[in-house]
């Protein structure tokens, strides 16, 4: 079983008796690491897919009043990617290898707002603006066999990837002095991501479409307070996948999800707080059949059909320590 660490950091400040406060944070907010056997049946459509994304991001935000308070700050992104597969030769029993990877550094940008009711319930609203990458790299065949030998090296490539938008607003009210529920929705503009092109000077442009749909997410939890130091916590989620049946590929072998998760908060001292989560989250059963076409356009133009059955489930586990000075 793949495991798969997620580091994040996030520090704040005061400045000053102002109402003033700057922070920053590191954190991973898209991601994807998938490896199959060399000689799966989807060899020719994916063997390893790779997709990191960083954050930094410097922020600051204002308490207007002891009602509304305000913030915003910039996303810093760096994005890497790795994605190889087999390629069929003709008339020889070893596959080829293609091999593309690029990454870069991209600038957006995001806002939010807390707002605190009467009652003790409090709305947040959030808006990250999406960041549009030129990803540039290598785009390596080897392997190849004549009468394709020919295709075999490494030229430069680039490839436009913009990560999408997201909106999200959040309620959180008192049931009693102890317990506190939460709601949180989600919009995702996924559908500014509709293929993957690979674009080289002197080529034709690679492209795997996708067809990516908007979708969104809602999420309920609740917390209990047992004492002064200990927070208990549980909640649930239904996470709408953004692939389009019609366009469903290997490399994001992703289906609607279904999150449970539970946690807990520890005051070690006054001024250490332990936080640790499980989320087991159920992907549903998504069927595959695609059809796609290597050397085309060539005397060489072979067609690969893939068909498959897809689900699965993940096993996150979390653990944080705040620290107050």
């Amino acid at each position: 079983v793949p495991v798969v660490p997620v580091p994040t950091s996030y520090a704040s400040a005061q400045l000053g008796h102002s109402g003033l406060w700057a922070g920053i944070g590191i954190s991973a907010p898209f991601g994807l690491k998938l490896r199959y056997d060399d000689g799966w049946f989807g060899r020719y459509e994916s063997l390893h897919s790779k997709l990191l994304t960083i954050d930094v991001q410097p922020s600051l935000a204002w308490r207007v009043s002891d009602r509304l308070s305000l913030g915003g700050g910039l996303d810093i992104q760096y994005v890497d990617v790795t994605l190889t597969n087999a390629l069929p030769n003709l008339g020889a029993s070893a596959d080829g290898t293609l091999r593309v990877s690029g990454d870069d550094v991209s600038l957006g940008w995001n806002a939010g707002l807390l707002v605190k009711l009467d009652g003790g319930v409090r709305l947040g609203l959030h808006y990250r603006s999406r960041v549009k990458h030129e990803v540039k790299g290598d785009y390596a065949v080897s392997g190849l066999a004549a009468p394709l030998a020919a295709a075999n090296g490494t030229t430069a490539v680039r490839s436009p990837l913009t990560m999408p938008d997201i909106a999200t607003a959040s309620i959180s009210a008192p049931i009693t002095l102890a317990t506190r529920l939460m709601l949180t929705g989600r919009f995702y503009n996924w559908s500014v991501l509709q293929d993957i092109r690979f674009l080289r000077t002197g080529h034709a442009p690679a492209v795997k479409h996708l067809q990516y749909r908007d979708s969104w997410s809602l999420a309920a939890g609740a917390d209990h307070r047992i004492n002064d130091r200990l927070t208990l916590r549980a909640g649930t989620m239904f996470d709408r996948t953004p692939t389009n049946d019609a366009f469903l590929t290997t490399r994001i072998p992703d289906g609607d999800r279904t999150w449970a998760t539970a946690g807990l908060s520890y005051a070690l001292t006054r001024a250490l707080t332990l936080d640790a989560s499980y989320a087991h989250v159920f992907i549903a059963k998504a069927d595959m059949d695609r059809t796609d076409l290597y050397y085309e356009g060539s005397a060489a133009q072979t067609g690969v059909t893939t068909r498959s059955a897809m689900s699965g489930n993940v096993d996150m586990i979390a653990t944080s320590v705040t620290a107050r000075f």
